[in-house]
């Protein structure tokens, strides 16, 4: 597993360890894909497959996140999200996996057809849920079942300082990549941002290698969990202390590359429009790509928007990796740790 941080920057790979979770470096492909106005070939960075199990865009993140956890002695992580969100299940996942018990505060969210398999792969791992949301004294929410167990937090999305660290790993990855022709330099990556940490990482990632590609972070959620002014908060922090660290980390201009587009939310967090469900139609259908309508959908549908008045060398990062999971979405004869308030997301 090859850790391009720490090789470039080998200060900042021995203060900040991480755990080697993901299958770097994740593939890359160029396929080619028919519009009316054309044909045009598109590069794809495969972060599906970061894990054979559950990969996506926050394994990278929980690199970093759960080794700070073992550090810090932790036995427990919580973390939060909406009832289908991928980072929540792949904190489960991954802490699961790496010795952790987890705990996920989930709140209500528009109903899509993936929210029940998700709650069901919850239901094996033994996620212990609460309901969490505006109506609820969070504060208290935490207190009780957080307090004096050992327990660390991972904040929204992973997306701190520390989670972004994975993707300025994964800038360099790609920077790598190119170097080595196994693909062309992109002039724009389309990549789905949610609470930030995967496009402010990737922005400083790229400049750091010396690439003047932009980062066009497709908003695909409410604007209180993410924003351009939160995006380009985030990436100054991780700049500022990674430069602190190693002052050879200069990652000039990232500042100019990030795209920050907020036309293609379909009307809110996991709502569907008629763009966002044709693009993960014709990623299918012509790509290869298993994509959702809530994340990639929406930044799919953002890249095919720009394509005809814009080719040049693009690139799409997958961030979803929740296609194999081993459940169904059907509704179990018991919920177990389940709350009864989610029972609403079985058909």
């Amino acid at each position: 597993m090859r850790d391009f941080l720490a090789d470039a920057f080998p200060a900042i790979g021995r203060r900040i360890p991480k755990d080697a979770i993901a299958d770097l470096p994740t593939p890359v492909s160029t396929r080619r894909v028919s519009l009316q106005s054309g044909s045009f070939d598109i590069g794809i960075k495969h972060d599906e497959a970061t894990h054979a199990l559950c990969g996506g865009n926050k394994v990278r993140k929980l690199e970093y996140l759960l080794r700070r956890a073992r550090d810090r002695g932790a036995r427990r992580v919580a973390t939060f999200g909406a009832a289908g969100s991928n980072h929540a299940l792949a904190t489960a996942i991954h802490a699961r996996a790496a010795g952790f018990e987890c705990t996920c505060f989930l709140s209500h969210q528009h109903r899509t057809g993936k929210v029940a398999r998700t709650l069901n792969m919850h239901r094996e791992l033994g996620t212990e849920i609460f309901l969490w949301g505006d109506q609820i004294d969070q504060l208290a929410l935490f207190r009780r079942h957080l307090q004096r167990r050992n327990v660390w937090v991972i904040p929204l999305g992973g997306s701190c300082w520390l989670g972004a660290l994975g993707f300025v790993n994964a800038g360099l990855e790609l920077a790598w990549q190119v170097e080595h022709e196994l693909v062309t330099r992109p002039s724009r990556i389309y990549v789905a941002s949610g609470t930030s940490g995967t496009a402010a990482g990737l922005a400083l990632g790229l400049a750091a290698a010396g690439l003047d590609t932009e980062v066009h972070a497709v908003k695909v959620v409410d604007t209180r969990f993410g924003n351009e002014r939160k995006l380009r908060k985030l990436a100054a922090k991780t700049h500022e202390l990674l430069n602190r660290i190693e002052p050879r980390f200069i990652a000039a201009g990232w500042q100019d590359r990030i795209v920050w587009r907020d036309e293609f939310l379909a009307g809110g967090y996991a709502r569907v429009d008629d763009r966002t469900q044709k693009a993960v139609e014709l990623a299918e259908q012509q790509l290869g790509l298993a994509l959702e309508t809530t994340y990639t959908g929406k930044a799919m549908a953002a890249l095919l928007h720009d394509l005809p008045s814009h080719p040049g060398d693009v690139m799409f990062w997958c961030t979803y990796g929740a296609q194999r999971l081993p459940v169904t979405a059907e509704k179990p004869d018991e919920l177990q740790n389940i709350p009864g308030e989610f029972e609403r997301y079985y058909a």
